[in-house]
């Protein structure tokens, strides 16, 4: 709709008379093509790998006699799992049996009043629309001015065809707003960043260091049955959150540090270690640059001054110290996964990467074990394009540390500069409900009204369908083929995703559809095998393996290619650094013109009546993407602010008492929350758990459930090194009805 602004579409409106048919639809609803299903009308068993979050649980789906799927359960032989799923993997199914699911494309159009709404076409119509406008897109202002946003398999199939369309403009929501500032962080320091699932030896550590990371509520399934059974074996815990989360109850420290003041009692600990010569002086003095200097520089940074910052006691960040340094080398001071908060996020993972390197925990039994990951062939192509024009056009020279694409950066991209030789027109969207996942939503809002093209493939009508050009049902995970699930480990590993089931309603697996669009664009050499199932063959056939072989197992393990799992005693270690050590004094920030050594920074105090944002996780819930589940709204249909007793009686608040939420610029939720009072919070902040308060009604359960944190967040405090969206300096206080409620 170039030129156009969007209206937002419900999609809810389509089953009432402002749904235009499209007048192929069911003709050419009968006559797509089938997708084969491997083993029709045989097997009750089908291997899999869960799709609900990224750690991606190998495990298998079981269907009763009829063919209808029942249940899905964890392959013993995935290391990601051991046989177990967590509550969001066996709730899985649930999305599968969905009512609410996209059934069919839709393509934006003006109805017979003139208002923009969608009418069901066919397939092809769809493919035909997209190609027509990428194509245009191409021709007036360069491939280079398309984009893809993705989390989830389908984005591998979507950015082949991105790239042999001549952009390489790729991002995943998961780096800039979630993990970036920590793989930049470990890449700075270590040479080399952490990935997914992170390195960590916890089933075999003496002491797990969660600071600010919420383990058992973001559900990591892996690390959490580590840290059941690290406690078991006498592991202690050590816990930094202004909340008493799940992880704080099972801990010997917990503490309920101030917000935005977490670098100051890294710093401490560090001093601590260094000055009482807590550290491993065999390791620092073979494997790290730089220790002089830190040194020198940590000695401000006292117990004391950090008990001013922090509210900490002296005493316990002494005693907290000395725990850790008890158990090293078999720490860990946990890197976390969401690290985006204060916009100093990098060198505040960089302190968490010094305290890990000063202990010697990595390489070590106990710390982080050195991975090992299968080099999977790609399936034969034609080499892509080289790409002249990118995002980074658009940073002026900023965030050269990034090693991902930002999806912020993507966006700013997208809105109209005289300054940029390349605007983007085009996004396409996988699988990431962006209206809810990129900070700061009317830029976003305002980046897609300046897009001449948006496609949004996904299996749910999130609010970001309601601004798309084309909406692509995906079918879910339980009903296609994808690629291998290729995971670093112990031990390298691979793990087959096979359908169960048909697709429901006229929805298709991603790499048809990228498949499909590559024909009307010339592309098809990109995706030149006939079936999925030949790709797959032909991959698993260069590493040992087959299709049929893998139908059977699931999970195939393989033996280490990279070396042992630790460091050898004395070992010689060449790290990926400027100077080729364990960087405790960053060359790579340096060059860059960034500190070398983390910087403590006050950060802004809430005004009064406001009190610091605070969000996280819950165990059966990933985001906003199953806010709708209909087996996981069982568990949590929405969320609940937490608020410090002092704080529900300054307010005269009660349990369970709903309240609107307004943030310091005046932004108020669309739905009211209800208060939880609980101790387990500070007095200076609150807590609600991330992913509710959706305003389409076509989500059925999760409409107007709960409050949304994402809509609050319109403070964003970008992080100078890396480009990563700071979210957490946002505050909020009470409304009792919302100002359009009182004038009404």
């Amino acid at each position: 709709m170039s030129n156009s602004r969007r209206d937002f579409i419900k999609i809810t409106s389509l089953s009432a008379a402002g749904l235009v048919f499209g007048g192929h639809y069911v003709h050419s609803a009968m006559q797509t093509k089938r997708i084969p299903l491997a083993g029709d009308g045989g097997p009750l068993r089908t291997p899999t790998y869960c799709e609900v979050c990224f750690w991606q649980c190998a495990g298998w789906v079981y269907k009763n006699d009829e063919g209808q799927i029942q249940k899905v359960i964890g392959n013993d032989d995935d290391q990601n799992c051991n046989g177990r799923l967590c509550p969001r993997g066996t709730g899985g199914v649930g999305m599968y049996y969905d009512e609410d699911r996209l059934k069919t494309p839709l393509l934006r159009v003006k109805g017979p009043d003139g208002k923009q709404t969608y009418k069901e076409v066919s397939w092809d119509e769809a493919f035909d629309f997209i190609a027509e406008k990428l194509q245009h897109i191409k021709k007036e202002h360069g491939p280079e001015c398309t984009a893809l946003f993705t989390h989830g398999s389908g984005g591998k199939y979507w950015g082949d065809l991105l790239k042999a369309f001549g952009s390489n403009n790729i991002a995943a929501p998961s780096y800039s707003q979630c993990r970036g500032p920590r793989e930049v962080a470990f890449i700075a320091t270590y040479g080399e960043g952490l990935n997914s699932p992170e390195p960590l030896d916890i089933r075999d550590t003496r002491c797990l260091v969660l600071i600010g990371s919420h383990l058992g509520e973001n559900m990591h399934n892996g690390q959490v049955q580590e840290m059941s059974d690290a406690i078991d074996n006498g592991a202690s815990i050590i816990t930094v959150d202004p909340r008493y989360s799940t992880a704080a109850s099972k801990s010997k420290f917990w503490l309920p540090i101030k917000p935005a003041t977490d670098i100051a009692l890294l710093l401490s600990w560090i001093r601590e270690i260094i000055n009482n010569e807590w550290y491993d002086k065999p390791y620092v003095e073979k494997y790290t640059f730089g220790f002089e200097e830190l040194k020198n520089y940590i000695q401000p940074f006292t117990p004391e001054w950090a008990y001013g910052v922090t509210t900490i006691k002296p005493d316990q960040i002494r005693e907290s110290a000395r725990e850790m340094a008890n158990a090293a080398p078999s720490v860990i001071i946990h890197p976390g996964r969401h690290v985006t908060w204060y916009g100093d996020d990098t060198q505040r993972l960089r302190a968490v990467a010094i305290l890990n390197a000063l202990l010697g925990s990595w390489g070590r039994r106990g710390g982080y074990y050195l991975p090992d990951k299968l080099s999977l062939p790609d399936y034969p192509h034609p080499e892509f394009p080289k790409i002249t024009r990118t995002w980074r056009d658009a940073m002026n020279g900023k965030y050269k540390l990034a090693d991902l694409a930002l999806a912020s950066g993507v966006c700013d991209a997208t809105i109209p500069s005289p300054d940029l030789d390349c605007n983007i027109k085009g996004w396409i969207v996988n699988g990431t409900n962006l209206i809810m996942t990129l900070p700061d939503q009317k830029k976003t809002i305002d980046a897609i009204n300046n897009l001449e093209l948006l496609v949004v493939v996904d299996t749910m009508p999130m609010e970001i369908t309601g601004y798309a050009d084309v909406v692509l049902p995906e079918c879910t995970y339980m009903e296609r083929w994808d690629d291998l699930r290729v995971a670093p480990g112990r031990t390298p590993s691979i793990a087959l995703r096979m359908p169960a089931a048909e697709p429901k309603y006229n929805s298709k697996p991603a790499y048809w559809m990228a498949k499909e669009v590559s024909k009307r664009l010339g592309l098809e050499e990109y995706f030149a095998w006939e079936t999925f199932e030949e790709k797959l063959d032909w991959q698993l056939k260069q590493v040992g393996s087959s299709l049929e072989e893998m139908k059977r197992i699931g999970v195939k393990n393989l033996p280490r290619e990279y070396g042992n799992l630790f460091y050898a005693e004395n070992e010689e270690v060449d790290f990926y650094t400027n100077t080729g050590k364990i960087e405790l004094y960053s060359t790579a920030l340096e060059a860059e013109g960034f500190d070398p050594f983390p910087v403590y920074t006050p950060h802004m105090e809430p005004p009064e009546g406001y009190y610091h944002l605070n969000y996280g996780r819950a165990p059966m819930h990933t985001f906003s993407r199953t806010a709708n589940n209909p087996n996981l709204t069982d568990l949590m249909d929405e969320n609940t602010v937490w608020v410090n007793p002092k704080v529900a009686k300054e307010w005269g608040l009660q349990n369970g008492q709903p309240v609107y939420l307004q943030n310091q610029d005046g932004v108020v939720a669309d739905f009211p929350v209800k208060v939880r009072v609980t101790e387990r919070t500070r007095f200076d902040s609150v807590y609600i758990v991330h992913g509710f308060g959706h305003a389409d009604k076509k989500l059925s359960r999760a409409y107007g459930k709960g409050a949304s944190d994402s809509q609050l967040i319109t403070r964003v405090l970008m992080d100078p090194v890396m480009g990563g969206t700071g979210m957490r300096g946002n505050f909020v206080t009470f409304l009792f009805e919302k100002e359009s409620e009182v004038q009404s």
